[in-house]
Parts: C-alpha cells; sequence; structure tokens
C-alpha cells in the first residue's frame, strides 16, 4: 500500500490529502464542540508533506485553517470578543503552517540522509569493484609473467647451456665461462620471475591452501630480500579456499612492504592462527615502528588493508610492538566472504 502511496502522481496525491481534509472537516461539523478535532486537521497535512510538492503542502495547511475556522463559525462557538476569536484562529492557523514547516524540514532531511546512504553504498560497490579488477589485473600479470616470460627465460637458458656445452668441445674455455655465467645469471632471472608471478597469483591458495601461501611468500622474502622472514600456523584455518584466504594474503604481502620499505626491518614473522568461530593474522616486525618513519596509519596501502578487513567483516589493527617495531594484525569470523 505504501509502495502505491509513493508512486502516485503528486497531483492524485493532492487530490487524496483534499478528500482527507474534506473529509475531517465534515466529522468536525457532525460532531460539533462534543469532541475536538483540531490535531486530526494535521493527517492531511502530513500526508501532503510525504507525497506532495511544497507549494501543495502550504495550501493543504491554509485550506485546513479556512476549513477548521468555517467549521468553528458554524457551529457558533461563542467567543468573548472579536479579538479573541482573530486570536483563536491565527493561533490555529499558525499551528498548520507549523506543521507544515516542519513536516518539509524532515522530509527533506530524510531525503539527505537516504542520498547520503545511497552515496556511501554506490562508493562501497566502487571500491569493492576497484578491488577485483585490481586482483584480477594481478592475476593477470602474474600468470603472463609465469607462462610467458619465465618459458622464455628458461629457453633462453637452455641454449645458452648448450652453448657452454659446445664451447667446451671446442676448447675455448674462456668463452664456456662466460656462457657459464650467463646461464647462472639466467637461473637467477628465472626464479626471481617465478617468485614475481607466485606473489601476484598465489596458486597455493587453491592447491593447498592459506598457510602453505603465507608460508611460501615468506620464505621468498627471505630468499629476495634482506630480511629473515618466519611462517607459524596455529589450528585448521577456515579461510584456506575462499575469498577470504586472497585478502588475509595480500595484507600479509602488504604489511611486509611497508615493514621492509618503511619499517626498516630485519626480522619478520608471520602468525596465522584459527579456531572454531574465527581465523586470525598477525605480522610482527623489528623495524623502527610507524610512528617514527612518518608512515601513518592513513597510508594508500594501510587504507586497502583495512578495506579488505571490513570486506571480510573482520577487525583491523595496527600498532606499536611491545620490543618495538609494528604489529599489523587482522581477525575474521568464519563463514562466507563477500
Amino acid at each position: 500500500m505504501f509502495r502505491f502511496l509513493v508512486r502516485q502522481s503528486t497531483t492524485l496525491a493532492f487530490i487524496e490529502a483534499l478528500a482527507l481534509l474534506f473529509g475531517i472537516s465534515w466529522l468536525d461539523l457532525a460532531t460539533g464542540h462534543q469532541v475536538s478535532l483540531v490535531l486530526f486537521y494535521t493527517a492531511p497535512i502530513v500526508f501532503a508533506v510525504w507525497l506532495c510538492d511544497n507549494k501543495s503542502v502550504f495550501v493543504i495547511a491554509g485550506l485546513a485553517g479556512v476549513l477548521w475556522s468555517w467549521a468553528d463559525l458554524v457551529l457558533g462557538h461563542s467567543y468573548s470578543n472579536a479579538t479573541v476569536q482573530a486570536w483563536e484562529i491565527a493561533i490555529r492557523f499558525a499551528f498548520f503552517f507549523l506543521i507544515a514547516l516542519a513536516g518539509i524540514a524532515m522530509r527533506e532531511r530524510h531525503h539527505a540522509s537516504q542520498a547520503r546512504i545511497t552515496l556511501l553504498e554506490h562508493t562501497q560497490r566502487l571500491e569493492k569493484q576497484i578491488i577485483e579488477v585490481s586482483e584480477y589485473e594481478q592475476q593477470r600479470i602474474g600468470r603472463d609473467i609465469h607462462d610467458g616470460l619465465c618459458q622464455f627465460l628458461a629457453a633462453i637458458g637452455c641454449a645458452v647451456s648448450a652453448l657452454k656445452i659446445d664451447l667446451k668441445e671446442r676448447k675455448s674455455d674462456e668463452l664456456a665461462a662466460k656462457a657459464s655465467e650467463i646461464e647462472k645469471l639466467l637461473g637467477e632471472s628465472v626464479n626471481q620471475a617465478r617468485d614475481l608471478s607466485h606473489g601476484l597469483v598465489p596458486v597455493q591458495l587453491d592447491e593447498a591452501g592459506l598457510p602453505a601461501a603465507l608460508h611460501e611468500l615468506a620464505n621468498s622474502t627471505s630468499r629476495l630480500l634482506p630480511v629473515q622472514c618466519t611462517f607459524e600456523s596455529v589450528g585448521q584455518t577456515a579461510a584456506a579456499n575462499n575469498g577470504k584466504a586472497t585478502h588475509l594474503y595480500r595484507i600479509a604481502q602488504e604489511a611486509i612492504h611497508n615493514a621492509t620499505k618503511h619499517g626498516k626491518a630485519h626480522k619478520i614473522d608471520i602468525r596465522l592462527s584459527a579456531n572454531a568461530s574465527a581465523t586470525s593474522l598477525s605480522i610482527s616486525d623489528d623495524g623502527i615502528g610507524f610512528a617514527r618513519n612518518g608512515n601513518n596509519t592513513d597510508g594508500v596501502g594501510i587504507s586497502i588493508m583495512r578495506y579488505r578487513a571490513n570486506l571480510m567483516e573482520g577487525e583491523f589493527a595496527i600498532e606499536s610492538g611491545t620490543g618495538g617495531g609494528t604489529v599489523v594484525s587482522c581477525t575474521v569470523p568464519d563463514g562466507d566472504a563477500r
């Protein structure tokens, strides 16, 4: 019923408000002064506030004052003098117009609140889409590196190996040594490209779950950067094969990036713990801390981590460690990821 009233035209709503107003006026005449219907005259005004424009609201309010005054005169209500009668009528008109003004103000405030809520929901949808697009692009680039660049470098490495063997057979030891050095550099390049592709596309999330992906992340961090990164897992996490695993993995990646780039950390500890109701991830480091490195808690990376936690309906925190450094933690409840 309410949806039908809202969807109807303002003209029809104005006619309905007039009908309601005249109905109350007739009831006022029928009951006489035995029952006061002054408050009932506000019903058509409120009806017009929500379904008509401002001009119609004031027309209804003015007619309410006119009809009430007319009913009062027809019923022969006696006043001590004309001044008192004029004052009484003026008070009624003022009351009806104040109801109209208050109703319009409340309606505008309601519409503004609805607009803010709609804008917020739209912004949240856009933010979620941005995260999804970013995730998709990272995975695409990671697959291109793994299936393209890594294979290409590996093929070059095989060719260099064959060249090294040929040079050795021809007794060109100096050139063979240079070919061996190129082969070594190509091997390191393949490993780095593979680590990069695995960071962009953590395939372990699908194959062995989040603990295996974080373990590989810790190993690659220790291998590629001058830091000691360890991983510990306690309990059986339920975020192994759903969207939450990807969000937690990206949070760990960003926390490690901040610890090495801004925190100047030498040791990073990743801990994943789970129980029957929640999964918790914490990344602690021995760096200089976010308060001293000037990297506040409102940076883009930290904002994205916090937003990922919100998508999982989890709790995100970043704080100073007891012995220095920084601790980043995220706790998410079990259930379907958004």
